[in-house]
């Protein structure tokens, strides 16, 4: 086992997957900010920090389309890298051919950011949909090579 923890496949996986990770997280913050900024909350403690004035604390607990599209992306990211995590890590440990182990974490790296920009900046489809299939395509993929390389069914 120590052996493939020092494998560079392991380790690049490491490195791709803590990004992505790293990347998801932020997107809490980056929904924190929209909230303050647009004074659009959930929860009625959370209108405390701006107004002591319940009136106005009553408008703040609305949904907001900025807000919204934050959280949008967010959960497309719970919904997405936490497989990839969990496959690329089955992946990691059949022993994949480097190149191929890196192209795989890479694309799907890539297509995560590239995901997040256009959903949060709302560039026009397909970009969205297109880098979303890039991603689970590349998930797909290591799934599809798992299965064929310890198949015990």
């Amino acid at each position: 086992m120590a052996h493939l923890i020092n494998s560079d496949v392991f380790l690049a996986f490491s490195t791709y997957a803590t990004i992505v990770v790293l990347k998801m997280i932020f997107m809490s913050f980056l929904t924190v900010y929209h909230r303050m900024s647009e004074k659009a909350f959930s929860n009625w403690e959370d209108t405390r920090r701006v107004s002591k004035d319940p009136e106005e604390r009553k408008k703040m607990l609305q949904t907001n389309a900025n807000v919204e599209r934050v959280r949008r992306c967010h959960q497309n990211d719970l919904e997405n890298i936490i497989p990839f995590v969990v496959i690329g890590l089955l992946y990691a440990l059949t022993s994949p051919d480097l190149s191929t182990a890196l192209w795989h974490f890479r694309v799907f790296v890539g297509s995560r950011f590239i995901h997040t920009v256009s959903y949060v900046m709302a560039i026009p489809q397909p970009s969205r949909a297109l880098s979303w299939i890039v991603g689970l395509l590349t998930t797909f993929s290591m799934a599809y090579s798992v299965l064929t390389t310890a198949l015990f069914l």
